[in-house]
């Protein structure tokens, strides 16, 4: 495992990746100090990464990788009830969906990187920032989180889904108001891709404000 962030990824961040002892604790709710702050460290990164469809739209101080994840935990934190769904689930999953980041940037499908490449990187830095947490009961929870919204595989990583899709096309209705950008595409790759009623709801209250503010 590589132990740089520029060998996981062709991002311009100064941000370096610990290496950590390879001492991993017993598989129990217990975090060693020194790993924690290790990996925290390391998610420092999150909070200095800007997000990379704002900076090519040249967005003057654009959100953080961190700002966006951190907007998602509010929307499932205040979310309306939904059978069968976990609400502290999806708060979960939405504070760690994008941790990958950390390490390889945030990539982006004008990269050129295919899906298959990008999800290789990615867990790559994820195995190795849970190994740098330690690789106890914690660091499993947070691949596990990672793993189920990547492979959209339960109703949580359905929901944290659209909540990614509703959080962005927020940010870039606040950004078209403040700054007069025009952000048409944002909302257009998010079309039809919906897929719960919730993200629908919320979806539509957006782009309904966004008629009206014309």
């Amino acid at each position: 495992m590589a132990t740089t962030r520029d060998s996981f990824s062709s991002s311009s961040s100064s941000c370096s990746v610990p290496a950590g002892d390879g001492v991993n604790p017993p598989s129990t709710g217990v975090t060693d100090p020194s790993s924690a702050i290790d990996f925290l460290s390391l998610c420092h990164c999150l909070k200095t990464t800007k997000r990379t469809g704002w900076v090519r739209k040249e967005i003057k101080d654009p959100e953080s990788i961190a700002d966006h994840m951190y907007r998602m935990g509010l929307m499932a934190l205040i979310a309306s009830d939904i059978p069968g769904v976990d609400r502290n689930k999806c708060i979960k999953m939405a504070i760690v969906h994008d941790i990958a980041e950390a390490i390889v940037g945030d990539i982006t499908p004008s990269d050129g990187i295919s899906k298959a490449e990008k999800s290789q990187r990615e867990r790559e830095a994820l195995d190795h920032m849970c190994k740098l947490l330690g690789g106890g009961s914690r660091a499993q929870e947070i691949g596990e989180l990672w793993s189920e919204y990547e492979e959209n595989s339960s109703p949580e990583a359905k929901v944290v889904k659209d909540l990614d899709k509703v959080e962005m096309i927020l940010q870039a209705l606040e950004y078209e108001n403040e700054q007069g950008k025009d952000l048409e595409e944002f909302f257009q790759s998010t079309s039809g891709k919906f897929q719960t009623e919730m993200g629908k709801a919320w979806a539509l209250e957006i782009t309904s404000r966004r008629i009206k503010q014309g």
